[in-house]
């Protein structure tokens, strides 16, 4: 990724994925650490950016929330089910919590009978982990499926790295951003995006939409993004170089 291409505006909107981005994937969600180097950097970007700097993960936000403390980002969570504003006002989707603790009960009765899976509840998504378990992803693909019927049509299945999930289909990724772009501090900057994985790809289309730089994490795969970085090591020296916002220079009177 060039300079050129990375540098182009003072006025950005920076938006990080977490997972593979930001930290190196583990086995399990909860095998994760963040450095207390990661949370000075990333206080220090948000500062350079005068607080225009938020979280885009999977995870829910109270996780984020765990992970990063004592900070508390601008973030959105869930895929985009789950936005908190620079207002730290918190908006979440409503759903069917009797049909949503079905699911969940049923395909917990799965996890158990099958080594190394894991269930991770969201409260209003759930998500099946099979990255200790890879040869069960096609048992995983099958039994998500069928609650997904169940659920009806007004969920998704997202798939990413060894892991599927269940989640409200209005929302994204590039949904959040397409909302955090019309507040502030974003509104009016030119938003960057960070991600590695499939499920960042809907984010990497509305940043391109919106003539901003998309930048893929990892090895040379299909993707929307227009830039791409080897890997997490990388993304951390990049943010390094992020430089400070230009206070606008305005005419003597």
């Amino acid at each position: 990724m060039s300079d050129s291409a990375a540098h182009n505006s003072p006025g950005w909107a920076l938006f990080l994925d977490v997972d593979g981005t930001l930290l190196e994937l583990a086995e399990t969600p909860q095998g994760v650490h963040v450095p207390t180097g990661l949370k000075q950097l990333l206080d220090e970007v948000r500062w350079r950016l005068d607080g225009a700097l938020a979280l885009v993960s999977g995870r829910s936000l109270a996780n984020l929330d765990q992970l990063f403390s004592p900070l508390r980002f601008i973030a959105s969570g869930v895929h985009g089910c789950e936005r908190r504003t620079a207002e730290h006002h918190v908006l979440r989707p409503e759903v069917d919590a009797a049909a949503i603790a079905h699911v969940r009960n049923r395909l917990a009765e799965f996890v158990r009978s099958h080594e190394g899976l894991l269930l991770e509840d969201k409260h209003y998504a759930v998500a099946m982990h099979f990255r200790r378990a890879p040869e069960m992803q096609d048992e995983v693909y099958k039994v998500m499926n069928e609650v997904l019927v169940h659920l009806g049509p007004t969920f998704a299945l997202q798939a990413g790295k060894s892991v599927l999930e269940l989640r409200p289909g209005a929302w994204t990724k590039g949904s959040s951003i397409t909302s955090f772009m019309q507040e502030q501090p974003f509104i009016g900057r030119t938003p960057v995006f960070i991600g590695d994985d499939v499920t960042d790809e809907d984010a990497f289309e509305v940043v391109n939409e919106m003539n901003g730089v998309s930048i893929r994490v990892g090895p040379a795969a299909a993707t929307l993004a227009r830039h791409r970085l080897n890997g997490v090591s990388d993304v951390l020296r990049w943010l390094q170089t992020v430089p400070p916002v230009i206070p606008p220079q305005h005419p003597p009177q």
